[in-house]
């Protein structure tokens, strides 16, 4: 199978995003009735046959790289993610309401609140790992902000003085209220979504469209 991958034809190359999305994501494929029994092994692998599916797996940040590409034909990722890459070429098919997740902006626990300290004290100076989705927010609002891009443990950031908050994704908020940090705005409301290569669309629409319609109703109760 590998030695096949980077030619044209053959099942559907599937990115598939490891990390907090790959379990439900695989749950998902299975209710479609795809093999993920060596995806969720211990293998070191990256690439899995998954029948009438190639899953090729990688971080939910590359997907677009490699969908873009045309290196898979279809991919899953966050919103979050495709917001942040708003730039690439590539259709966003099916919503799967897998990964829920919001972008907020957290401050430290009883510091005053944004408006304030804009107020008071001027310019914010705002950690994230999603530049442009915060550059994006606070220009649409009008606010002046000084943006910090942190890769890491991002909540770190206020705690140490390297910024006086943070824009990032919470699903149940329990690591802002452990590092003392309170959500002060929401920013976006994310979930999975089902991408696809515009070449690969064309060339293929019929598989893709069939694939995408089998998420679509698979995952009708996650939305």
């Amino acid at each position: 199978m590998l030695d096949s991958l980077d030619r044209p034809g053959g099942p559907l190359k599937l990115a598939v995003p490891r990390g907090a999305l790959l379990g439900e994501t695989l749950d998902v494929l299975d209710r479609i009735g795809v093999e993920t029994s060596a995806v969720r092994g211990d293998s070191r692998s990256l690439v899995f046959d998954g029948g009438e599916l190639v899953l090729v797996t990688m971080r939910p940040y590359d997907v677009p790289t490699y969908v873009e590409a045309g290196a898979a034909d279809v991919g899953i990722t966050g919103k979050d993610v495709l917001v942040e890459q708003g730039d690439r070429a590539m259709y966003e098919l099916v919503d799967l309401g897998i990964g829920r997740c919001r972008m907020v902006l957290a401050t430290r626990k009883g510091d005053i609140g944004p408006s304030e300290h804009e107020r008071r004290l001027g310019m914010m100076k705002i950690a994230t790992k999603y530049p442009r989705i915060a550059e994006r927010y606070f220009e649409g609002r009008g606010r002046q902000v000084e943006l910090v891009e942190v890769k890491g443990s991002i909540e770190l950031a206020p705690l140490v003085g390297l910024a006086d908050g943070i824009v990032d994704l919470v699903a149940t908020g329990r690591t802002l209220v452990e590092n003392g940090l309170t959500e002060r705005e929401e920013i976006l409301a994310c979930s999975a979504r089902l991408v696809a290569n515009p070449v690969s669309v064309r060339l293929r629409s019929a598989e893709i469209d069939e694939l995408a319609n089998r998420l679509r109703e698979a995952t009708t109760g996650e939305r």
